[in-house]
């Protein structure tokens, strides 16, 4: 994946390194001393979402605390303390949908899932992959649905799939059945009488013109679902999303939607466009999630790319999905939520 135009020129920017990422905020500053006396607290307290005790970022901050990197750790926790969204596998979604939702029903929360596996997926770059063809997808989201059951659940479905169409990454012959599967998804997900459907429609950095996503996003079925996600895995501000958020929803009769904020405290890499949404340095944590957003279009502010996890192969960091202690640091480094 993703989010941003790019150019097929980047694996040159495997050679780039992390330092500026981590070196941003020196360990002695009084303002990381302030967000390690926050992270102590619990962040996840009174959020509506759940929070995985089991997460990359949950069992980094044990092995730091094992190996006495108390004051890491505490950062760290800044991640591990608070909801992020789940990203079930293209094998086996049922395991872990289950057992997030039955979690979460003990805690009274709402768990938060991501459906990625939409055939031809990420024009074949980082996040290459997905189901093999129409049929097979449909029965990924079947079994995808059928885990979540009654449970309550908020699914960020396909990340890219309509996006990609409008800016023609993804072959033109793809673009009718894409949109077909993405509206029976939508219906087959909206089955579930406890679960929320958003429907990614990209980032405003991507398709700067709105209204060119109004009619894909139509026959990709946004009528059906709860309304659309925007700035997954991307870094655009809040304020900056929400203009574009609110300009889109005026063109598709009032659709309300949901913000990724899990690494846009600093907003967007300045520079190319095209290099600066893998592993950009110098980012942080943004908005924690919630549903008070002081905004009646905006459902909810989320973390819906797990922060710490790499976008790809670029500036030194892990496949795309992998888990990057170095830049989780970082991340939590510079935030100031």
């Amino acid at each position: 994946m993703f989010r941003q135009t790019r150019t097929r020129t980047l694996a040159a920017l495997a050679v780039l390194g992390l330092a500026a990422g981590c070196s941003s905020a020196p360990d002695a500053d009084t303002t990381t001393a302030s967000r390690e006396t926050s992270a102590q607290a619990s962040p996840a307290a009174g959020s509506p979402f759940w929070v995985d005790p089991a997460s990359p970022a949950a069992q980094q901050v044990q092995r730091w605390e094992q190996q006495g990197r108390e004051r890491d750790a505490r950062l760290l926790k800044l991640i591990a303390d608070r909801p992020a969204a789940i990203w079930p596998s293209a094998e086996r979604p049922e395991p872990k949908i289950r057992e997030a939702t039955a979690a979460a029903a003990r805690e009274g929360r709402t768990a938060v899932f991501v459906a990625y596996d939409i055939p031809h997926r990420d024009c074949g770059q980082h996040s290459a992959g997905g189901a093999y063809g129409a049929d097979a997808y449909r029965d990924w989201i079947d079994r995808f649905a059928r885990a979540i059951g009654d449970s309550q659940a908020l699914v960020v479905l396909e990340p890219d799939a309509v996006a990609h169409i409008v800016d023609g990454c993804t072959p033109g012959e793809y673009h009718a059945e894409r949109e077909q599967m993405l509206s029976e998804a939508i219906v087959r997900l909206k089955r579930q009488p406890r679960t929320k459907v958003y429907l990614d429609a990209g980032n405003p950095a991507w398709i700067r013109e709105s209204w060119k996503l109004v009619e894909p996003l139509k026959r990709a079925g946004v009528a059906n679902a709860d309304g659309f996600a925007l700035n997954v895995s991307n870094f655009q501000t809040d304020e900056t999303t929400k203009e574009y958020g609110r300009r889109l929803s005026e063109d598709l009769g009032g659709k309300h939607f949901v913000v990724d904020t899990s690494r846009n405290g600093n907003g967007p890499l300045g520079g190319d466009p095209s290099q600066a949404w893998c592993n950009p340095p110098g980012r942080a944590l943004g908005t924690p999630p919630t549903k008070d957003t002081g905004d009646p279009l905006v459902d909810a502010y989320l973390w819906i790319k797990r922060p710490g996890e790499s976008d790809g192969q670029c500036r030194g960091g892990p496949s795309a999905g992998q888990w990057w202690a170095d830049y989780a640091l970082a991340l939590a480094r510079n935030s100031s939520v």
